[in-house]
């Protein structure tokens, strides 16, 4: 197996005291002689190539502390991916801490491609793997000129013999493996600056663990292409993909997305409304920014600046004066766990007003960087600002959980009770548990039955299955088939039911979409 190390800078590629980062040439010498007879009693069909010709033009040593990383970093990353991509079998990225969490985001996207649907027609096809340390991985003595031996008793070493592990299993994402677990990228967060365990995944579980044994989880990691025909082993994919990412390239620099917190901060009511934060938000807009991820409190609670009338208050007036500038708002928290609902309280209820978008689960830092990436794909490729924003809420590559879809290969069914919704929460398919599937508007009016009013044959309650024939099928209890679409293709047709559009503009519908033949085979409800 041929995997290529590319290091980035960071903790792990430093040397001395102070630490100072080494030269790509030099971390390769070390490497070749000190880490790859390691690698070898362990993976001895294993073929390590360190990257040296790739070099950030803002920094004189070539390598760079991930705080200093610039959104046009990710970019040149990707595109180095891209160019080396049909010559190894995976990727090792070495990486500081600080951001990683950021680029374990932007990479994926990059390296991806997605109609105005949101169904993707460029796909990752082989692993690439971030890691990085909290210790170096060499020992240079104050006399010495280059490193004489690896420090053993460090994260360092270990993150890389795992991050080798991880290449090895051919997991089609981009991850970030530390202390013993591989994280998806766009799902991993900096939680510990000092220990070793320092990136953790709050709101989905680690993709393998790493003991004795690597142990994948099987059903968390994503399928990677459903056909040659979107994987980036196609040379005609890798073209469109590099084709999107020099027009992001080249845009990226003019859509800023910035991210502002929730604090307790004053405001007044009266004689006229004033606030610290809605100053600070008019300044943000005032510099031109395209973005705006706010992490708010709790579940979605922003304050407005009037508690009274939300509408009254100078930060409510503030984003909405962004929205109407343009500015795309979402709704992030700054809880490390636990899904946006801002509908619970009215604290928050008053965001969708002013245009606030709801991420789910993602975290702030996925938020940031998804949006800056998708708004600077806009032009490219011919979406309007609703389809970003659109795209913006929907789980493209696992970022989140995703809330209108069903997918025959990540999210297959509706269990009695559960239910999927449209984006902006105007209609709602529900797997009732007496009455069986059924699309509901927000005011409860039933738009669409799967049994109509009909008493099925074997009991309820049922599963909801979309298969990976492409058909989409009820089974009681019992497992007896009560309905289905009939959209079944015999050799495979892995397929999506989504409910997509709007009541609020007569474009709801709910659709069986066919993956691997790229068309709707099943329309189940159009309001248009």
């Amino acid at each position: 197996m041929q995997i290529a190390v590319l290091n980035t800078g960071g903790t792990i590629s430093c040397v001395g005291t102070p630490l100072a980062p080494m030269s790509a040439e030099q971390f390769k010498t070390a490497c070749q002689t000190y880490l790859d007879p390691v690698i070898a009693q362990s993976y001895p069909d294993v073929t390590l190539t360190y990257v040296t010709d790739l070099s950030f033009p803002e920094s004189s040593s070539g390598t760079l502390d991930s705080t200093n990383l610039q959104p046009t970093d990710w970019c040149l990353l990707a595109n180095y991916l891209l160019g080396i991509y049909s010559t190894y079998d995976a990727f090792i990225v070495l990486h500081g801490t600080d951001t990683m969490d950021f680029t374990g985001t932007a990479l994926p996207f990059l390296l991806s491609a997605f109609d105005a649907n949101g169904i993707a027609t460029a796909v990752i096809s082989k692993p690439i793997i971030l890691t990085g340390s909290q210790l170096p991985m060499f020992y240079q003595g104050p006399e010495q000129t280059a490193p004489s031996g690896l420090l053993y008793n460090t994260d360092a070493f270990q993150n890389v013999c795992g991050a080798v592990a991880a290449a090895q299993t051919g997991t089609p994402e981009v991850c970030v493996y530390f202390h013993g677990s591989l994280f998806r990228g766009n799902r991993a967060v900096k939680t510990n600056a000092n220990q070793f365990a320092a990136f953790s995944s709050p709101n989905y579980p680690a993709l393998a663990e790493c003991g004795i044994t690597f142990d994948l989880v099987p059903d968390t990691i994503l399928p990677g292409p459903v056909t040659p025909a979107v994987s980036l082993d196609t040379p005609a994919v890798v073209a469109q993909v590099q084709a999107q990412l020099t027009a992001i390239t080249a845009a990226i620099n003019s859509v800023p997305v910035m991210q502002f917190n929730a604090v307790p901060a004053w405001y007044q009511t009266t004689p006229s409304a004033q606030a610290m934060l809605a100053k600070l938000i008019t300044a943000c807009v005032g510099q031109e920014i395209k973005g705006l991820v706010l992490e708010s409190y709790g579940e979605g609670n922003f304050p407005s600046g009037n508690p009274n009338q939300p509408s009254q208050g100078a930060i409510y007036q503030a984003l909405d004066s962004a929205n109407a500038a343009g500015v795309v708002i979402v709704d992030c928290t700054q809880v490390l766990q636990g899904t946006v609902n801002n509908s619970a309280y009215a604290a928050g209820a008053w965001l969708p007003a002013v245009g606030a978008l709801s991420p789910a689960d993602m975290t702030p830092m996925a938020a940031l960087a998804k949006l800056m990436i998708l708004l600077a794909a806009q032009q490219h490729n011919g979406w309007s600002l609703a389809t970003v924003k659109t795209l913006l809420q929907s789980s493209l590559l696992g970022e989140m959980t995703s809330v209108n879809r069903l997918d025959s290969r990540v999210n297959d069914v509706l269990l009695p009770g559960q239910s999927i919704s449209a984006l902006d929460g105007s209609a709602t398919l529900i797997n009732d548990a007496v009455l069986g599937p059924r699309l509901l508007s927000s005011t409860g009016t039933v738009l669409w039955s799967a049994l109509g009013a009909s008493t099925p044959a074997d009991p309820l309650p049922g599963r909801l299955v979309m298969q990976n024939d492409g058909n989409l099928v009820l089974y009681s209890r019992n497992t007896v088939p009560l309905w289905a679409t009939n959209t079944g293709i015999y050799g495979g047709a892995s397929s999506v039911l989504t409910l997509s559009g709007s009541m609020s503009n007569s474009t709801l519908t709910l659709q069986v979409y066919d993956y691997q033949h790229r068309k709707v085979t099943a329309t189940l409800y159009s309001q248009s």
